[in-house]
């Protein structure tokens, strides 16, 4: 059961109050939704990606163990005006070395609500939970371009920029991706990859999830492959997993159909046309292989690539063959518009991994902030050269 987070009251200019309580879906769900929905007419005039929860506010965070959602009220009329969202679970931080940490999602307030204290309050509440749940930090990602919130975090609740890994996005086009005639694509089961990943990340990743069984085994995974030379194929053992193949490229895909939806909003009739003519000659003539325009004006969703990692000396070309491998993958799975992985900015994968750089961010802002006095050293005071490699737990996304 769920430690329950007490009501917090605060007055704002004398008597009207804001009050942060636990999400309550029957009582809540209509309003939270509602609430939501004025974010995004806020966004009105710019082309903007608009994410539909499937008609599910915690379908985010339903697959994390430990979890809460929190809701801001405001006035005496209690109308519901922000919202956040947080989950407790095991990572490394390097060196074979777990800690429990908080991440906080979702954070929304309305338009017209905004600089009262909500969004502080929302922070500090779900904070609390969090350490009473047994968690040393707190985490949260964003837009390095999102000022006002990295102002919130970094200013007001004193969180640190700790690390800025890079987001690939590579569109999903209307023409099949060659791979390679010399590589072997495998797939392998949940177990042996689970291994391999323990292996591989348990001593040199940041965030590498101790649960790791449970994303691998989750139904949102869509399976994890295995790139490696064709004539290794008959001398790998896959029950041997202390020899592995001295060239490989192993990868894990994660889709968000069933989680949530995206939508781009806003495009003028020229943009919209351009990407639809696009996406008509591509489809007439694959051959030529243009790089066309998937339709991201209705809703969609994307496979997001987890678990990235290639050893020796044809690696390079063995990740490359996986990623065109994935990409047909979701070229098959009609309403797959787009392959993300989001990866270190140091790690070895980040210049392999086909994308769009117009699609995509250089630096994705992950700030961190140290809760509870029990760990002996801090880790947000850990300088982003000692690890190259950041795990991006694909439940964050």
């Amino acid at each position: 059961m769920l430690q329950r987070v007490g009501a917090a009251a605060m007055e704002v200019k004398g008597r009207n109050l804001v009050m942060v309580r636990e999400y309550n879906e029957e009582k809540d769900k209509e309003a939270v939704e509602e609430m939501e929905r004025q974010c995004e007419i806020g966004q009105q005039g710019k082309s903007t990606l608009v994410t539909d929860l499937m008609g599910d506010p915690m379908c985010r965070i339903r697959h994390s163990s430990l979890h809460i959602m929190l809701v801001a009220e405001y006035g005496e009329e209690e109308n519901i005006v922000g919202v956040v969202r947080g989950c407790v679970k095991t990572v490394t931080r390097g060196n074979s070395m777990y800690v429990k940490v908080a991440y906080l999602l979702g954070l929304r307030v309305s338009p017209q609500h905004r600089n009262l204290g909500a969004a502080t309050e929302l922070v500090k509440k779900v904070e609390e939970w969090s350490e009473q749940n047994g968690a040393d930090y707190a985490y949260m990602a964003t837009d390095c371009s999102n000022h006002p919130s990295i102002h919130l975090f970094t200013t007001k609740c004193a969180y640190r920029k700790f690390r800025t890994p890079t987001l690939l996005v590579q569109p999903v086009h209307a023409h099949r991706k060659r791979v390679d005639s010399a590589v072997a694509v495998v797939r392998l089961t949940p177990k042996l990859t689970e291994s391999i990943y323990r292996r591989v990340f348990a001593d040199s990743a940041e965030f590498f999830p101790k649960d790791i069984d449970n994303v691998l085994g989750s139904h949102h995974s869509l399976g994890s492959f295995m790139a490696l030379p064709k004539k290794w194929l008959s001398k790998w053992d896959p029950d041997d997993v202390s020899v592995l193949p001295p060239s490989y490229a192993v990868l894990s895909v994660w889709s968000i159909k069933k989680v949530f939806r995206l939508q781009l909003k806003g495009a003028s009739r020229m943009t919209r046309g351009f990407c639809a003519a696009s996406r008509w000659v591509d489809s007439r003539l694959p051959w030529l292989k243009l790089p066309s325009v998937p339709d991201v004006f209705n809703k969609f969703w994307v496979y997001f690539l987890y678990g990235l990692h290639m050893e020796g000396s044809c690696a390079s070309g063995l990740m490359k063959s996986l990623c065109s491998f994935v990409h047909n993958m979701g070229m098959d799975d009609d309403g797959c518009r787009a392959i993300v992985a989001e990866v270190g900015p140091r790690d070895p994968v980040r210049t392999v991994i086909p994308h769009w750089r117009k699609l995509s961010l250089e630096e994705d802002l992950w700030c961190l902030k140290k809760l509870g006095d029990d760990e002996p050293s801090d880790w947000t005071k850990s300088p982003s050269s000692n690890s190259s490699v950041v795990f991006v737990d694909p439940r964050d996304i």
